[in-house]
């Protein structure tokens, strides 16, 4: 801010612009555009795609990109982010987890660790992606473990050495919702749990797996909501920077 002023005294920089630059959002009439996210909380704001039309999400990436932040939209569906991807033809679509975001160069922004995704089974691979590559976008690096779930729990003992290694688990399931109390119980780090809607009728539509994360007797395992595989990346990102040297982790 001082900068800023500094400038406008010196008449570099003209009132309007220096309006501009100290304002905390942009009004655009169908939506507030939070420039100021970054500063705040380390990530620029995230695009929710769901209800949105193509033309708005195109005019919130615009506003976005025009302040030097990268971009990531969330539930958007395959022919929304074509038609975004007409105007905007650098950004990515990942169709599994239906995310339009930025190519980031420096993939890894954080030096040591990594967060691993687990998923119990491969029905379960659209919100497990929605976290993993959310995370990514963040900067962070990320380790797969899919089709990991308790009904062959085999396979999940065959990589939890590696998993061990995480600075934090996200761990998705539906069905029953077991697989977080069983990672919860053999790591040292926290774990955020992600029920998902995947399962028949008595899962509720992902209830009965919520329920069952909630009553976890497992320490150190958070819960977001249902199919909610960004919130978690959100979260894990935040833990994943807290573990990184004081200089990084205050980034």
């Amino acid at each position: 801010m001082e900068e800023i002023l500094k400038q406008v005294q010196l008449g570099t920089l003209s009132i309007e612009e220096a309006k501009g630059k100290l304002a905390t959002y942009e009004n655009l009439g169908f939506a507030k555009v939070d420039h100021h996210r970054k500063k705040r909380q380390g990530f620029p704001e995230t695009i929710y795609g769901e209800g949105k039309t193509a033309e708005q999400i195109t005019t919130i990436i615009t506003a976005i990109q025009a302040h030097g932040d990268d971009i990531l939209v969330t539930r958007i569906s395959g022919e929304k982010a074509t038609e975004v991807r007409s105007t905007h033809p650098e950004l990515i679509y990942n169709e599994i987890a239906e995310i339009l975001y930025t190519r980031n160069e420096r993939k890894n922004r954080f030096a040591n660790g990594f967060i691993a995704v687990l998923c119990a089974g491969t029905s379960d691979l659209r919100v497990a992606e929605e976290a993993a590559v959310t995370a990514e976008a963040f900067g962070c690096e990320v380790r797969r473990f899919y089709d990991v779930g308790v009904a062959g729990i085999h396979r999940l003992l065959d990589n939890i050495e590696e998993i061990q290694q995480a600075t934090v688990s996200i761990t998705v399931a539906g069905m029953e919702g077991a697989l977080p109390s069983v990672v919860g119980g053999l790591v040292s780090h926290p774990v955020i749990a992600v029920p998902t809607s995947v399962g028949y009728g008595a899962n509720f539509n992902g209830l009965s797996a919520l329920l069952t994360m909630l009553n976890s007797c497992a320490s150190g395992i958070s819960v977001v909501n249902i199919d909610n595989g960004y919130g978690a990346a959100y979260s894990a990102a935040l833990i994943h920077r807290l573990a990184q040297p004081t200089e990084e982790g205050q980034s």
